[in-house]
């Protein structure tokens, strides 16, 4: 089981380059992936998305990648005629038109005049630097795992031992359920023999009004399906990736007690299904850091 929140941090340094990349992960319903990062990065942000796609199915990740690159990498200088034409053409008319002036426009001048040599850093984000962005995403996914995984053993335990507290309410509620039936009977019984006073009771009707009652107010099928639902959630926490089973039988826990509270004419009933209620927001609460 992994829980959705945690932190990872690899790095790599060699030959001037170092690279950095953290990661810090939160809930979400969905996966949803922010990368910040040195702008020669952005053509391989898709890349990065699928690398973490690959170890994560839920939650928010903030990716983090700084760069330190103090390789010494040779530049190219591209000249760009078409300006650099405007430029000598442009200079030979103002020569044209302003004879008496000197013409001492030089190659040098015309190197430094805007857009006419671009310099291209042929490093930006090479090979190697793919590489090591790669490899310390990898590293820092790995101990992220680690933590989420440590942090999701805790989560673990913690709806296990709530998962045992409300199969005990279960039990309890079970127990008390074929009492209700009986109670409902003594109860109506004690009330028509004060209004009739010395009048003979029909037992017949009586026992007619009762089953009515105990038809009514049965919960013998939500208690077997809430029995069903605690060995299925027992089962669920032994695999990886378990949030959205686990959401979904949550909420079916949440419609059998719901059922039983509106059925269940009987105050130790209603009390006990107040406890199971309680207890399995506890538990829906946890579902939601689980990936």
């Amino acid at each position: 089981m992994l829980s959705m929140t945690g932190y990872g941090r690899g790095e790599y340094k060699n030959g001037g380059v170092e690279l950095t990349v953290e990661i810090k992960t939160v809930n979400n319903r969905y996966l949803d992936v922010a990368v910040k990062a040195p702008r020669i990065f952005a053509a391989h942000e898709e890349d990065i998305r699928g690398i973490i796609r690959e170890k994560l199915t839920r939650g928010h990740a903030d990716v983090f990648i700084s760069l330190s690159d103090k390789r010494e990498r040779a530049k190219i200088l591209n000249l760009d005629e078409g300006a650099a034409n405007a430029y000598v053409d442009a200079a030979r008319r103002i020569s044209e038109i302003f004879p008496e002036l000197s013409n001492d426009f030089s190659v040098s001048q015309l190197m430094r005049l805007p857009e006419v040599m671009k310099s291209e850093d042929v490093s930006a984000a090479d090979e190697e630097i793919v590489s090591a962005m790669t490899s310390a995403l990898v590293s820092a996914l790995e101990k992220l795992n680690t933590m989420r995984q440590n942090e999701g053993e805790k989560l673990k335990q913690d709806m296990l031992s709530r998962m045992n507290v409300i199969e005990k309410l279960v039990a309890e509620v079970d127990a008390r359920a074929p009492l209700v039936a009986e109670g409902y009977r003594v109860k109506l019984t004690a009330k028509i023999k004060k209004i009739l006073e010395e009048t003979e009771v029909d037992e017949g009707r009586l026992l007619t009004e009762a089953a009515v009652f105990a038809d009514k107010s049965n919960i013998d099928e939500e208690l077997t399906r809430l029995h069903s639902h605690i060995s299925q959630f027992r089962e669920i926490c032994k695999e990886n990736i378990v949030g959205r089973k686990l959401d979904f039988l949550v909420q079916e826990f949440n419609r059998e007690t719901n059922t039983i509270c509106s059925k269940s004419n009987d105050l130790e009933i209603t009390r006990l299904g107040l406890a199971l209620k309680n207890e399995i927001e506890k538990v829906r609460e946890q579902v939601q850091n689980v990936e």
